[in-house]
């Protein structure tokens, strides 16, 4: 009997580890939400404020129906603001022209954040630090943009204006818009992508000789990919100790292009055949920022397919899972790949995603994903939508915990009323203390509570109210609901008991 028990006890543990492999609780899923030229968000320059919210909020509710839970916009694509500021002019890409605010006025980043926060999804801030004017031929530059005030600041390459790297002033701007918004706006991480010092163009030397020669900081003439690489160290510490001395609870993510080096180059590197890579190319010494404890988590965008020949999907995340360096990773992924007529067969269906997002969780240091872009969601290619909630999206998940950060203790939601009116069963609870988003647990009568397994979680709210219909998955005299707190770290609450209605409801 006793050994029946065992193996029992066992197998019911071995289907417990499996599912939660299969179905993560805590699992990074994110969409990028680009509005360098309109790519996701608004659908074009000048719509009415109307129309840009509902765009917003459309999307927001297409990340929710896709499980996902975390939101990454796009705030500062060139040096203007998608938020009022006395230091970058308002973004062309929003109402048309550089420098004009919305009328009637409002601020998409506060609105971003609020409707965010209703709906249990994390709003990681968006910025470019060098990137000024995409286009010098086409793009509508305001009179107190600061490439007008400061052009000494500033150099062109190729069609675009950017910020130069080697000078101070440079760090100190970025600095200071980091620290203003960080000051004005509760968000939970600042992400930058992978445009440092700029891809290469053929034939053409980044023009930065003059602030070499002005500040070469003892490096010499033939040290001058050095002198660039620790000029974007500097700006990576100085935004590191800016955020830590500022608000020290957001975390800061890079998500760099997706090789590091080749190992043809440095035997650390990947075993890739990559053109560009972030170190030799832009400048970008990812590994660095990652063990000096510079940053917090860590996205390569990873945008090719499993089994490439030059670029491998699962060489290159088996290496950054090795070369996680003690920081979160998730993997940035391509939605937007997926298209019917691709000349790469591999993403003619949406099953190359699947596939990835399988083989990221058999790695021990990837800890989820980000999708570019937003727009996928609503054109929804191959049926991808169907095929993420049939199987790894099947539930909710919550972001992790970033160890990096300092913590904030979630409060306990208070009170917590269930009451049946009609065809609907209403809950509520009062807040906690620290902006907490919430996560109801459903369960069987005669099932214990337990919040380990993402199968359980019933709905995540940032509101301190859900009313469902009442159906065979939400009927009150079948199932029960608990309910806890995750602080704006992520950190959960215990649970709190919503009272037992079905002893009152009628026989």
């Amino acid at each position: 009997m006793l050994r029946k028990i065992a193996i029992l006890s066992t197998l019911m543990l071995l289907t417990v580890s499996i599912q939660a492999g299969e179905y993560p609780k805590r699992e990074m899923r994110a969409i990028w939400i680009a509005t360098v030229a309109n790519i996701d968000w608004p659908s074009k320059p000048g719509l009415s404020v109307d129309m840009q919210q509902d765009e917003m909020t459309g999307l927001f509710d297409l990340a929710k129906e896709y499980n996902l839970n975390t939101v990454i916009f796009q705030v500062r694509p060139a040096t203007d603001a998608f938020f009022p500021s006395d230091l970058e002019p308002w973004s062309q890409w929003l109402t048309g022209e550089q420098g004009k605010a919305p009328d009637p006025f409002y601020d998409p980043l506060q609105f971003a954040i609020d409707e965010c926060r209703k709906r249990g999804l994390e709003l990681h801030l968006w910025l470019n630090p060098y990137r000024a004017v995409v286009d010098t031929a086409m793009a509508s530059i305001s009179d107190d943009h600061p490439v007008n005030k400061h052009p000494e600041w500033f150099v062109t390459y190729g069609k675009a204006r950017y910020f130069n790297p080697g000078l101070p002033e440079t760090r100190n701007h970025v600095a200071t818009v980091v620290a203003d918004v960080l000051k004005r706006y509760d968000v939970d991480a600042l992400h930058f992508d992978d445009y440092f010092y700029p891809y290469r163009i053929a034939g053409e030397e980044f023009p930065d000789q003059e602030a070499f020669e002005k500040y070469p900081r003892g490096f010499a003439a033939d040290e001058k990919d050095d002198w660039r690489r620790e000029n974007v160290d500097m700006i990576i510490k100085q935004l590191h100790d800016t955020i830590e001395a500022v608000r020290p609870t957001v975390a800061f993510g890079i998500s760099p292009f997706g090789v590091w080096r080749n190992q043809s180059d440095d035997p650390r590197g990947s075993a890739t055949r990559a053109g560009q890579t972030n170190y030799d190319d832009l400048y970008a010494n990812i590994l660095r920022w990652q063990k000096e404890g510079w940053i917090d988590y860590i996205t390569p965008q990873i945008y090719w397919h499993i089994g490439k020949e030059v670029a491998d999907y699962a060489v290159i995340a088996d290496w950054w899972s090795k070369n996680a360096l003690g920081c979160r990773l998730y993997v940035g992924q391509a939605f937007y790949r997926i298209d019917r007529d691709s000349n790469d067969r591999e993403w003619r269906s949406s099953r190359q995603i699947i596939k990835q997002i399988k083989l990221n969780r058999t790695y021990p240091n990837i800890d989820g994903s980000m999708f570019f872009s937003a727009k996928s969601l609503r054109n929804n290619p191959r049926r991808l939508k169907e095929k993420l909630l049939r199987r790894p999206f099947r539930y909710e998940a919550l972001a992790p915990v970033n160890p990096r950060v300092e913590q904030i203790t979630p409060g306990v939601p208070q009170n917590p009323v269930i009451e049946l009116d009609n065809d609907s069963v209403r809950m509520s609870w009062e807040p906690g203390r620290n902006n907490e988003v919430f996560v109801i647990y459903k369960f069987k009568y005669g099932k214990a509570a337990s919040n380990e397994n993402a199968e359980n979680i019933f709905a995540v709210t940032g509101e301190n109210e859900l009313t469902v219909e009442v159906t065979r998955e939400t009927n009150p005299r079948k199932y029960y609901f608990v309910i806890s707190a995750l602080s704006p770290t992520n950190i959960e609450s215990v649970v709190e008991y919503f009272k037992d209605i079905s002893l009152s409801l009628p026989q």
